[in-house]
């Protein structure tokens, strides 16, 4: 385990301040090309359902304490339950809130984020296939099993015959997964990210606009006029208010205590395309972030072991990762602490009490942010710590925009879980703020 304690910034920082800089102008011109400044409350769309009275209270108290105009609030009469279909959704959620939107902001200027309240689902589920799919999917399953019999029978050296093999292996697999519709559901907030497209791909993720390793680029598949989207949720109703409560206190004052991090193995700098290895890499790049920044004390752990319960106090921000679906009672978590675990389906419920995800016990242990998936979304779809936390170190950008700065995808299973306009550096980031 390696410790930095320092008290004061280095020289290193202004490398540091560089590339923050960088992110920071990016987001700028990529989201706020005619107004030139960051997310405030007058830009952010509240959501509540209208059958959840302790969500609409919640959405009162949060809207109160960050000044959000009440025309700012959309109260939808929809499901109380986690998931939700795809039909409900259009219905009940989607369209509404098109609506809302073409009404109060025909030109797409005035609101730039989302924000969804407690008592909405956490989930869109897959549609079902239709019998002519299911149809289909069988028999691309028997034709499957026959051209992976036939790759078995050959030789392990990649000879051109097995080489078009494996490529008939594939095709055959994503056919399948789409007649199945096996990857169109979805983090609810992920899909509403998109919600002023005329249209997308709902088969797997499709690529966010905002994030900062796509240079601003124009890509294949990536939708034009996305939205921030943040989440006020959690266990119960106690949680979240008091989230709202701490992440404005913890603003005020700042943020507190100690960076926690933990990789499974030492740093290396050499290439590879192993993406567990990238997000390992990245970890250790937040540690050194934060150490450069003179913020707090960061501790890394770089051996394969996780941070053993008790070992992590006075937690102020965390990233490591991986233990599915247990929560280790490492932390004491500072107010406003913000962290997450790269590990799936973290975020798969926030109600179920039996549940040890690491999303809802972070929150229920004291946290005031946190970022998880509600399924499946393979390593690649969680935001890239050394972005995220250089952002949220800078001060400049809020959380919400922090976290589209650092996610590469939208349309899939990722969710930010915190007050949209938290920024725990604020009164002391990098850059002097405004």
């Amino acid at each position: 385990m390696i410790r930095f304690n320092l008290k004061k910034p280095l020289v290193a920082a202004t490398k540091l301040q560089n590339i923050v800089i960088a992110f920071v102008m990016l987001y700028l011109q990529v989201i706020l090309p005619a107004s030139a400044h960051a997310l405030t409350p007058q830009e952010i769309v509240v959501i509540a359902n209208r059958n959840v009275s302790d969500g609409i209270e919640l959405a009162q108290q949060y809207m109160q304490a960050r000044s959000v105009p009440e025309e700012n609030l959309i109260l939808l009469d929809t499901s109380v339950k986690e998931s939700i279909s795809r039909d409900d959704f259009d219905r009940s959620i989607a369209d509404p809130l098109k609506e809302f939107l073409r009404r109060s902001d025909p030109d797409s200027k005035r609101f730039k984020c989302l924000l969804v309240m407690y008592g909405l689902p956490l989930r869109i589920e897959p549609p079902r296939p239709t019998e002519s799919e299911v149809a289909q999917a069988n028999d691309a399953i028997n034709e499957l099993n026959e051209v992976s019999s036939r790759a078995e029978n050959l030789q392990s050296a990649e000879t051109e015959e097995l080489i078009k093999i494996k490529q008939q292996i594939i095709a055959l697999k994503q056919k399948i997964n789409i007649l199945l519709k096996k990857n169109y559901g979805a983090a609810l907030d992920s899909e509403l990210a998109l919600v002023r497209e005329d249209s997308y791909k709902l088969d797997g993720w499709v690529l966010n606009r905002f994030f900062a390793g796509f240079k601003n680029k124009i890509l294949p598949n990536m939708p034009l006029r996305p939205m921030l989207v943040s989440r006020l949720d959690g266990p119960d109703r106690a949680t979240v208010s008091r989230m709202i409560k701490d992440s404005i206190e913890a603003e005020d004052e700042g943020l507190k205590g100690k960076a926690y991090f933990d990789a499974r193995w030492p740093y290396s700098d050499q290439k590879t395309e192993d993406k567990y290895r990238l997000y390992d890499r990245s970890i250790h790049k937040s540690a050194k972030i934060v150490k450069e920044s003179g913020r707090m004390e960061a501790v890394l752990d770089q051996d394969d072991k996780l941070f053993g319960p008790g070992t992590a106090p006075d937690a102020a921000l965390y990233c490591g990762w991986y233990s599915l679906g247990k929560y280790i009672d490492a932390f004491k978590w500072s107010k406003g602490a913000v962290g997450y675990h790269i590990a799936s389906s973290e975020c798969a419920t926030l109600k179920n009490q039996s549940n040890t995800g690491w999303c809802r016990m972070i929150l229920m242990n004291g946290a005031a942010a946190t970022i998880g998936p509600v399924a499946e979304p393979y390593v690649n779809a969680f935001p890239f710590p050394e972005i995220f936390f250089a952002l949220l170190l800078d001060g400049r950008v809020a959380l919400a925009e922090a976290y589209a700065l650092s996610v590469p995808y939208w349309s899939w299973q990722m969710i930010l879980i915190g007050d949209p306009l938290y920024r725990p550096f604020k009164t002391s980031g990098l850059l002097k703020n405004k």
